[in-house]
C-alpha cells in the first residue's frame, strides 16, 4: 500500500517519468504485464459517423476464407453488417435458409410466405454499433487502481492527507486576527485599514474556485496538479507578506494567497467523493469540513511552516484520486508500450473538442445561471450570513482575550481550543446522527423502490440554527472582567456546532436536489458566502438584523414545506 501512495503522489509521478517507468513502476510497466488481447485487434475502429465504403469492403472481406474463397453467409455475423449490406431476395448472394422453404418433393426452393408473428416485428438483424476496442477502462470490477477499490485504511490515510491540506489553507484566514494590532502599529493604520487583510483573504479564496477548481475536471490536470501547484504559491507569496515595507504590499499578496489556497477549500469534499460511495460520504465530509509570541510576523511565519510541511508531505503521500486521470495517464502508458496510438480513455476521447478556454467559459457562467434558482438563492445568501457572523465576531478574540483579559500574544490563541472540544463533540453527535436516523431512512426507502427527497438535509439544519444566536449572545454578555474567562470561551465553542451542522445540511440539500449540477453549485455558494462575508465586515452595523434573521426558523420551514415545489418548476433540479 505504501509503495502505491508514493508512486501515485506528485514525487512518485516524476520519479516514475524520469526512470522512464523502471523505478516505481505500474503493473503496465513491469516486463511480465500481458496486454489485454482487446487492444491488439486486427480491425481498426472506425465512429459510425465516418463509416464509408472502406468498412463495406472491411466486412465483405470477412465474409473471405483463409484461401479466398468465399465462405458461407451462415458463418458470417450477420449483426456486424449494415443494413444496406444485408442479404435480399434479389441480391447474387445465398440468402439465410431460414428465409426460404424447400419442397423435397418438387426439388425447388420457394420464400416462405407465411406470416408469423416474430416476422412482423424484426424483419432483418438490427445493426449493432461496433465497440470501441481500443477504450481504456478499469481492468474488472476489482481493479486496485480504482480508488473505490482501495483498502480502508488506505482511503483513511488519503481522507486524513486531504483534511491536512484544507486545514493548512484555512488557518490562514484566523491565524491573521493576532496580528492586526501589530500591522496597525508598525503602518500607523486604523483598524479598519489593517482588517482588509482578511477581507481580501475571504475574497480571494472565493473567487478562486470559479478560475482554478474547473481545471481538476480536466484529466489532463486531474487534482494533485491543481492541488500541489496552488499550495506551492501559497508558500511562495506568504514571503512577501513577512518582508513587506508597507499595507499594500500585504493587502495584495494576502488576497493572492487566498485566491491560490482556495482549491483545497472548494474541490476538498470533491476528493472525497472519488475515494468513498455515497453512503459514506457524508461521515468523511464531516471530518474533512472539520479541517475547515512576539511581533504580528509571528503568526505568519506559523502559517508558512504549517503549509510548508503540508506541501511536503502531501507532495510524497497524496496519490491522485480523480478516475479519469488515472484512466488517461493509463492509456498514455499503454500507447507507449504497444504503439497503438488509438487507445484511448473514455473522458479524454470526450475532452478532445474541449479547450481550457470553454471549460472556464462554462465554468464561469453557469453558476450564476442557477443562483437566479429561488432555492440557491436563498440557500447561498443564508450561508453567506453565517460566514459574515463568523468573520465579524472572530475579530473580538484579540480583544477581549488581550485587552479585558490581559492574554499575551503567546496565550490569546488558546481560546480557539475551545473549538477543538465543541468540534469533536459535535462530529461525534452528526456521525450517530447519520447512522441511526439518516441511515434507517435511506434502507427502508431503497427497500420500497423510493427516493428521499433532499428536504430531509434541512431538519438538521433547522436544530443546529438556534446554536449561532446563543453562541454569540453568550460571547457578547459574559466578556467581562469581573466574569472568568472561560465563560466566553464556553460561548464561543457553542458556535462550531452551529456553524458546522448548518453548512452540512446546506451542502448536502443543494448537491442532492441539483446532482447534475453539483461542482456549478458548490462553486456558486463558495463565491456567494464568501463575497457577502468580505462585504458585511466593512460595516460592523450590520451584524444585528443578520444575527436577527439567522435566529429565525422561518427560512427552514419556508423550504422544507415549499423545496419540493420549488424543484418541480426549476429546469436544473432533480424533481423526484
Amino acid at each position: 500500500m505504501v509503495v502505491d501512495i508514493i508512486r501515485d503522489s506528485t514525487f512518485g509521478q516524476i520519479i516514475n517519468l524520469a526512470s522512464n517507468g523502471k523505478l516505481l513502476p505500474y503493473a503496465d510497466q513491469k516486463p511480465d504485464f500481458v496486454v489485454p488481447s482487446s487492444f491488439s485487434l486486427s480491425l481498426p475502429f472506425v465512429p459510425p459517423n465516418k463509416r464509408n465504403s472502406d468498412i463495406i469492403s472491411a466486412y465483405d472481406n470477412e465474409t473471405m476464407s483463409r484461401d479466398d474463397q468465399p465462405r458461407p453467409l451462415s458463418e458470417v455475423d450477420v449483426e456486424r453488417r449494415p443494413l444496406s449490406q444485408a442479404p435480399t431476395l434479389i441480391d447474387g448472394e445465398q440468402p439465410p435458409m431460414s428465409m426460404f422453404t424447400a419442397d423435397v418433393e418438387k426439388g425447388a426452393i420457394t420464400p416462405d410466405t407465411t406470416m408469423k408473428r416474430e416476422s412482423t416485428i424484426v424483419e432483418q438483424p438490427i445493426e449493432k454499433l461496433p465497440t470501441d476496442p481500443y477504450l481504456v477502462g478499469w481492468y474488472g470490477d476489482d481493479d486496485p487502481e480504482n480508488p473505490r477499490n482501495w483498502s480502508p485504511t488506505k482511503r483513511a490515510f488519503v481522507a486524513f492527507n486531504i483534511s491536512l491540506l484544507t486545514f493548512s489553507v484555512y488557518i490562514g484566514s484566523a491565524i491573521y486576527t493576532p496580528s492586526i494590532p501589530g500591522l496597525m502599529q508598525d503602518f500607523n493604520i486604523s483598524l479598519t485599514h489593517a482588517t482588509l487583510g482578511l477581507t481580501l483573504y475571504i475574497i480571494g479564496y472565493g473567487t478562486g474556485p470559479m478560475l482554478l477548481a474547473p481545471l481538476q475536471e480536466m484529466p489532463v490536470f486531474g487534482r494533485n496538479t491543481i492541488y500541489m501547484g496552488t499550495l506551492f504559491l501559497f508558500i511562495i507569496f506568504q514571503i512577501p507578506i513577512i518582508t513587506a515595507t508597507n499595507i499594500q504590499t500585504v493587502l495584495a499578496f494576502r488576497f493572492l494567497t487566498g485566491f491560490f489556497g482556495s482549491p483545497a477549500l472548494a474541490t476538498g469534499g470533491a476528493s472525497m467523493g472519488d475515494i468513498y460511495p455515497m453512503h459514506q460520504l457524508a461521515y468523511v465530509l464531516g471530518i474533512w469540513a472539520l479541517g475547515a509570541a512576539n511581533g504580528w510576523k509571528w503568526p505568519q511565519y506559523e502559517l508558512i511552516w504549517v503549509s510548508s510541511f503540508a506541501f511536503l508531505f502531501l507532495c510524497a503521500f497524496l496519490p491522485e484520486t480523480y478516475e479519469p486521470t488515472i484512466l488517461l495517464r493509463r492509456a498514455q502508458r499503454l500507447r507507449k508500450l504497444t504503439g497503438n496510438n488509438q487507445l484511448r480513455s473514455q473522458t479524454e476521447k470526450n475532452s478532445e473538442m474541449a479547450s481550457v478556454a470553454m471549460v472556464l467559459r462554462e465554468s464561469l457562467i453557469r453558476p450564476f445561471i442557477l443562483a437566479k434558482e429561488p432555492m440557491l438563492l436563498f440557500a447561498n445568501i443564508y450561508l453567506g450570513f453565517v460566514y459574515a457572523i463568523f468573520y465579524l465576531w472572530f475579530e473580538a478574540f484579540p480583544l477581549v482575550f488581550t485587552d479585558i483579559y490581559h492574554f499575551n500574544l503567546g496565550t490569546s490563541g488558546l481560546p480557539f481550543l475551545g473549538f477543538l472540544v465543541s468540534g469533536v463533540i459535535t462530529y461525534t453527535f452528526y456521525c450517530l446522527y447519520q447512522m441511526y436516523h439518516v441511515a434507517p431512512r435511506y434502507a427502508k426507502a431503497e427497500a420500497k423502490g423510493l427516493q428521499i427527497a433532499p428536504e430531509m438535509r434541512l431538519e438538521l439544519g433547522l436544530f443546529a440554527s438556534i446554536f449561532i444566536p446563543t453562541s454569540v449572545l453568550i460571547f457578547g454578555f459574559t466578556s467581562k472582567e469581573s466574569i472568568h474567562w472561560i465563560v466566553p470561551i464556553i460561548g464561543a465553542a457553542l458556535y462550531l456546532p452551529g456553524i458546522y451542522l448548518t453548512f452540512q445540511s446546506i451542502l448536502m440539500y443543494i448537491t442532492m436536489a441539483y446532482p447534475a449540477y453539483a461542482a456549478s453549485v458548490l462553486a456558486g455558494n463558495d463565491l456567494f458566502r464568501s463575497t457577502i462575508a468580505s462585504v458585511s465586515r466593512c460595516s460592523d452595523t450590520l451584524s444585528s438584523p443578520i444575527l436577527g434573521w439567522e435566529a429565525d426558523p422561518g427560512f427552514w420551514l419556508a423550504l422544507m414545506r415549499y423545496g419540493h415545489l420549488l424543484r418541480q418548476r426549476s429546469k436544473y433540479a432533480q424533481s423526484q
